[in-house]
C-alpha cells in the first residue's frame, strides 16, 4: 500500500550522496558529561561484557546514528584531547553536529533529573540513565512516545533500537510497507523515564515522570518541530497516554488522535496506540481464566488495533503534510475491513507462532470468521480537522 517506487529509492540516494561531503568536528564535553550521558560502562560487573573504553562506546553510538541516517558510507571517530571528547565525523552533510550537540544538551536535563531523583531516596539499583542514543539525528519520519528502555537494551545489546518491543513494531511498519531498512527512520523514540530497567518495573517508575519534566518535554519539542513541519507521533501504552493527558491536555484512548502543542505556532499530531508488547498479555489465555477463544478474539482485536497504528505512523511519516484523519480512516479501514483476514494470520503467525499454512487455515474457520466481522471498532472521535504542517 505505501511501497516506495525503485526510483524513489534512487532519487533519494542521489539526493543523500549529492549533500554529505563535509568533515564535521564535534565537542561533546568533558569525559566526566559523555561518561554520565553515555551510561559508560554499558555492560560491566568486575567483568565487562564488552570491554570497550569511553571512546570506543561514544563511536559505537554515533557510528549506529550515521547508519540510521542513511549514511552508510559516514564514518565517525572519538578520541579525547586536552580533557575533551572530540567526536570527528567524516562525510556527512554540513550541520550534522547540530542535533546531536541539541541531544546532549537536552540529556543533561534527564541526568539532573535522575540525580535528583537518587537524592530524594528514590533511585533504585537496578536502575540505569539510559538516553536515546544511536538512532537517526537527521532523517526521521515520526516520533514514538514510550515508557522506558529495557534494561538488556542497555547491557546485553548497547542498542535503543534493540528489543521486544520495538522489533515488534517494526514488523507491523513493514507489514505496512516500509522497508525493513528504513523502519528505525520512523522509531525515533522518547521515553518518559529515560531509565533502562527490567521489564517487570513500570509501577515502580510511576513516580518518577516529574523528575523529568523538563527534558521530556524539550525532547518533544525538538524531535517533533522541525522548520520544514511537524513529525507525527505515536503514544504507546497507558502510562504514555496519560502523560499526554497531564502535559497537553488531550485524552487519547487507543486509536484516539488529538493535535497538541508543544511549541507556540507548531501543531503535532498524536495518535494513541497499545504498548508494542501489550498484545502478549492481551491475548494471554491465562488472563481469561485458559479461555482460548476469548484470548483469540482479544488478540485479534489488538493486532487490528496496532496495525491500524503502525499504518497512520507509516503513512504520515512519508506524507507529513496529509490530513491525519483521512490517513487514520483509511488505515482503520484496511486492517480491520478490507484485509481483516490478513490481520487474523499475522496475528496467528507472530503471536501464536503458526505456520503460515496452519494460520490461513485457522482463519478460514467458521469460529474466526464469526470473530472477523466484530474485529472493527466504532472510530474513534477525531479532533483534527486540518492538514498538520
Amino acid at each position: 500500500m505505501f511501497k516506495l517506487t525503485r526510483l524513489s529509492f534512487t532519487l533519494a540516494s542521489l539526493t543523500l550522496s549529492a549533500v554529505v561531503h563535509a568533515d564535521v568536528e564535534l565537542d561533546l564535553g568533558t569525559p566526566q558529561r559523555v561518561t554520565q550521558l553515555f551510561a559508560y560502562p554499558n555492560n560491566c560487573n568486575v567483568i565487562c561484557f564488552r570491554p570497550w573504553t569511553l571512546e570506543q562506546t561514544v563511536e559505537h553510538y554515533l557510528t549506529q546514528s550515521l547508519q540510521r541516517d542513511g549514511y552508510n558510507r559516514a564514518r565517525v571517530s572519538v578520541k579525547t584531547a586536552d580533557n575533551q571528547v572530540l567526536a570527528q565525523f567524516s562525510g556527512v552533510p554540513e550541520g550534522y553536529g547540530q542535533p546531536l550537540t541539541s541531544l546532549l544538551n537536552t540529556a543533561d536535563l534527564a541526568y539532573q533529573g535522575a540525580s535528583q531523583l537518587n537524592r530524594d531516596g528514590k533511585w533504585q539499583f537496578d536502575w540505569s540513565l539510559f538516553l536515546p542514543l544511536g538512532m537517526a539525528l537527521e532523517n526521521r519520519k515520526s516520533i514514538e512516545l514510550l515508557h522506558f528502555p529495557p534494561d538488556y537494551s542497555l547491557t546485553h545489546y548497547q542498542d535503543y533500537l534493540e528489543s521486544a518491543t520495538t522489533d515488534r513494531w517494526a514488523t507491523l511498519l513493514t507489514a505496512n510497507g516500509i522497508p525493513a531498512a528504513q523502519t528505525p527512520e520512523y522509531q525515533t523514540i522518547i521515553d518518559i523515564a529515560p531509565i533502562a530497567a527490567p521489564s517487570s518495573a513500570g509501577k515502580d517508575l510511576e513516580g518518577v515522570y516529574s523528575y523529568f519534566t523538563a527534558y521530556q518535554t524539550r525532547m518533544v519539542r525538538e524531535l517533533s518541530v522541525r522548520p520544514d513541519g511537524a513529525l507525527p507521533m505515536v503514544a504507546f501504552g497507558a502510562p504514555v497516554r496519560n502523560w499526554i493527558k497531564q502535559q497537553y491536555g488531550p485524552t487519547l484512548p487507543v486509536l484516539g488522535l488529538a493535535p497538541i502543542n508543544p511549541v507556540e505556532g507548531a501543531t503535532v499530531a498524536v495518535l494513541g496506540a497499545n504498548h508494542p508488547s501489550y498484545i502478549w498479555f492481551g491475548a494471554n489465555p491465562d488472563t481469561y481464566d485458559d479461555d482460548q477463544k476469548k484470548a483469540d478474539e482479544a488478540g485479534l482485536k489488538i493486532m487490528g488495533q496496532d496495525l491500524s497504528a503502525a499504518c497512520w505512523q507509516a503513512a504520515m511519516g512519508q506524507a507529513p503534510g496529509s490530513d491525519p484523519n483521512v490517513q487514520l480512516k483509511g488505515c482503520i479501514n484496511t486492517w480491520q475491513v478490507t484485509r481483516k483476514e490478513q490481520t487474523c494470520e499475522l496475528f496467528y503467525t507472530s503471536i501464536r507462532e503458526l505456520p503460515p499454512e496452519q494460520a490461513k487455515e485457522k482463519c478460514a474457520t467458521p469460529s474466526i470468521k464469526e470473530q472477523l466481522k466484530h474485529l472493527k471498532k466504532p472510530t474513534p472521535a477525531l479532533s483534527i480537522s486540518a492538514p498538520v504542517l
